[in-house]
């Protein structure tokens, strides 16, 4: 079992993966510079879970195994748990101030649970065992999961088997009394080079003649077959400088492309196959839980936004001006109409007939919805009290260097010395428009669906019919 930070790196060492970064494939991702940050931030999964003070959000009770375990894999019992993870999810992110990468694949179990169940209830088949066989495996070892599911889509005016190219969304080549295989790639999945397995899903509702990529699934993330490619961030190659001011944080995220080539993967592991009905369930049960997610993580990360929109303001002496207040509680109070609407999703939801919670839906979709638009509104207030020191000061090594630094310390320096000032503003820049900012805006806006499906799953939720009659009625119209 995996208990300290320790145990993951090794754990994580152990795989042999194909991994590639700018065109060079990278060995051990827990000490490669561009990945050591994400691994970092993933860690403090593990960390913050063995400190008391904090054990109550990230350890829960999981009736599988009858005994504690993370609540990244852990299977929402109650309205409670919803709660919990909501708020475990804001530490992390005010703790690490970067996506920690472990809730795609806490939301990909907690969907399947219930959607296995009621596939085996409606079509008599055997998928549920097979998950919580899985799911055991998962809480007893405190593995890190990744989910997977934006296939790269090719012409998106046409459906999965109307491609020219049929490998643009994973699916079934081959079968035989073992497993099955499949091919195709996943796009920007999120911390997946941090995990032990991945959990395939559909990415949008299937037809009669989709069978083949109605498909969900779980490999390790060594499985033969699969290749990672790491996807650039704004100011990625900071990291290789080694200057600690320019990088600006010591945590971070990554996304990669993840291709399948003929991956084999045993029925035992084999979640959903053919039954193209339930993928479009899959695909809003998972796209639920994860639109409850941003709710917390992206409101944890916007505490540091604001924190250090406040220091910028104080440092440059213009802390007491009305309007710098004005604009430092305005992003206070989009920052928490973000976290209001995680929380009222999550005290709104209900059970499912496999006993596993569901948030409500239409709330987790509002969540999100204001996600794609308050964060940007955060961000842009943020670089606004920084002023434009914020995208031209020098670098570290300027700082440092014995001819022109005491200049830079000269010039730069406020009411406090020019390394406080400029560390403050990298920060602001990492969490706007650096390798942060692309966690933190870009994310915001296409996680977990960009805000067209939001708007969608709101349309479909608003009970069009009863809000008419509720008029009716007061208008006296029969």
């Amino acid at each position: 079992m995996i208990s300290t930070v320790e145990d993951y790196a090794a754990s994580l060492r152990a795989l042999r993966r194909r991994v590639y970064a700018m065109g060079e494939r990278i060995e051990d991702i827990t000490s490669h510079p561009l990945t050591r940050p994400s691994f970092l931030a993933v860690a403090q999964t593990y960390e913050l879970a063995r400190d008391a003070q904090h054990a109550h959000l990230f350890l829960a009770e999981s009736p599988i195994l009858g005994s504690k375990v993370n609540r990244f894999t852990h299977i929402h019992c109650s309205t409670a748990d919803l709660v919990a993870k909501v708020k475990m999810l804001r530490l992390l992110g005010q703790v690490t101030g970067c996506c920690f990468q472990r809730c795609v694949g806490m939301d990909a179990l907690n969907a399947l649970y219930s959607v296995t169940y009621d596939i085996d209830v409606a079509m008599g088949t055997r998928y549920h065992r097979r998950f919580v066989d899985f799911l055991q495996k998962v809480q007893r070892e405190n593995l890190v999961c990744g989910g997977a599911m934006t296939d790269p889509k090719g012409d998106r005016g046409l459906r999965p088997s109307q491609q020219t190219d049929p490998d643009l969304y994973l699916h079934v080549v081959d079968k035989n009394a073992d497993g099955m295989v499949v091919r195709g790639a996943k796009c920007h999945q999120t911390g997946t080079l941090n995990a032990h397995e991945i959990i395939v899903m559909p990415t949008a509702a299937m037809g009669p003649e989709e069978q083949a990529y109605a498909v969900s699934f779980a490999v390790p993330t060594d499985a033969p077959g699969l290749t990672y490619v790491l996807g650039r961030q704004p100011s990625d190659t900071r990291k290789l400088e080694g200057w600690p001011i320019d990088v600006g944080s010591a945590y971070g995220g990554h996304e990669v492309l993840v291709v399948f080539q003929d991956v084999f993967v045993p029925w035992e592991r084999v979640f959903l196959f053919g039954e193209h009905q339930f993928a479009g369930v899959l695909v809003e049960r998972f796209a639920a839980y994860h639109r409850q997610s941003y709710g917390g993580c992206k409101v944890g990360v916007g505490d540091v936004i604001v924190g250090a929109a406040a220091l910028a303001a104080e440092i440059h002496g213009v802390d007491r001006a009305s309007h710098v207040r004005d604009k430092l509680v305005e992003m206070v109070h989009l920052n928490e109409t973000m976290y209001a609407c995680g929380l009222a999703c999550s005290s709104e939801g209900w059970r499912t007939p496999s006993g596993a919670y569901m948030v409500d839906v239409l709330l987790a979709n509002v969540c999100k919805l204001n996600v794609t638009r308050l964060t940007y509104e955060i961000a842009r207030l943020a670089e606004d009290l920084a002023g434009g020191l914020l995208v031209t000061m020098p670098s570290q090594a300027d700082l440092e260097h014995p001819e022109i630094g005491p200049l830079v310390r000269k010039y730069l320096s406020a009411r406090v010395n020019a390394e406080t000032r400029m560390r403050v503003l990298r920060l602001i820049e990492f969490l706007t428009t650096g390798p942060g900012g692309a966690a933190y805006r870009t994310e915001s806006m296409h996680g977990a669906g960009s805000p067209q499906t939001q708007r969608v799953m709101i349309g479909r939720q608003a009970q069009w019919e009863k809000k008419k009659e509720l008029a009716k009625r007061l208008a006296c119209i029969t």
